[in-house]
């Protein structure tokens, strides 16, 4: 019987001046552990003339999880921060009480063809921590625990706790993000290495569960972390995240997540009055979408 609860296809999404296709949130399934919001980009072909700009927009009550699978990105924040991320390596930046930011191409690669492609993500705060003080972290690729199975499987915990190992990155609540490579099929059986909710990402190839083959772009989320077996096909590439769910529900108000819809509406009017801190050398804040004024 298969252990597959939900099964969520990506979908296309606009930020501005780039098109992303997302995974989470999703109307049956809002959140996976305390992973919030989780989007693809890419693989984009970008010309001499095309750039990701996405100027200075702020956040509160979470943290970002930037993973690069192709290309480069810039990021500014508001602490002061200017971080150019590679693939492989983890930016992880904490908004906490509030923090603003950017995401550019980066000045060496403007006038250039280049590609870019990787997954941004947002995962919640436990509700003791929303209002922390902003914080970043850059942890590079050959910092992150990798290891092989006796079939040839390659396996990088990028964040969080599994398998008896521990990132170097600085987690906040009980969670995992996992990649998983093979270049031949091979039977893969963690449950047991797993725990809370948990979901699968399909990037490249395919994997059959109980004589269903899914393909690349579907997120499968598990009725139970424990039962997580699989075959894995040929030339795959997946990530599988998840963790203990938060206790308290949380709210998503553009680039705001909190446990408090009140807190939401004074993140809401504190950007509109430009009461978040400013991003050193940086000018054009991204103004909040109409959509959202009278929400």
């Amino acid at each position: 019987m298969s252990n597959i609860g939900i099964i969520i296809e990506e979908r296309a999404a606009d930020i501005g001046n780039f098109m992303v296709g997302r995974l989470l949130p999703f109307r049956q399934k809002r959140m996976v552990g305390p992973f919030t919001f989780i989007d693809h980009m890419g693989p984009a072909a970008l010309n001499e003339y095309e750039n990701l700009d996405v100027g200075p927009h702020p956040h509160i009550g979470l943290s970002t999880l930037t993973y690069l699978f192709e290309g480069a990105i810039m990021h500014r924040d508001s602490l002061g921060t200017e971080m150019e991320i590679k693939p492989g390596a983890v930016n992880w930046m904490t908004a906490g009480k509030g923090v603003t930011h950017s995401e550019r191409t980066p000045e060496y690669l403007r006038h250039t063809d280049k590609v870019l492609h990787g997954l941004q993500i947002w995962v919640a705060l436990p509700k003791e921590l929303e209002e922390c003080e902003p914080s970043f972290e850059h942890t590079n690729a050959e910092d992150l625990p990798h290891w092989e199975d006796e079939n040839g499987v390659s396996y990088t915990l990028i964040a969080g706790e599994a398998f008896g190992k521990k990132s170097p990155v600085s987690v906040y609540s009980k969670l995992y993000f996992i990649e998983i490579k093979s270049k031949n099929k091979a039977k893969i059986s963690i449950g047991n290495d797993l725990y809370g909710e948990s979901g699968l990402y399909i990037l490249d190839g395919t994997i059959t569960d109980s004589g269903t083959t899914f393909e690349s772009k579907h997120l499968l989320v598990a009725k139970d972390a424990k039962l997580c077996e699989f075959e894995i096909g040929e030339n795959s590439k997946i990530y599988i995240f998840g963790g203990e769910p938060l206790p308290e529900e949380r709210y998503i108000l553009w680039n705001f997540v909190s446990s408090s819809k009140e807190r939401l509406e004074q993140a809401k009017q504190d950007w509109i009055n430009n009461r978040f801190p400013e991003v050193p050398n940086e000018t054009g804040n991204i103004p909040l979408p109409e959509f959202y004024l009278n929400k």
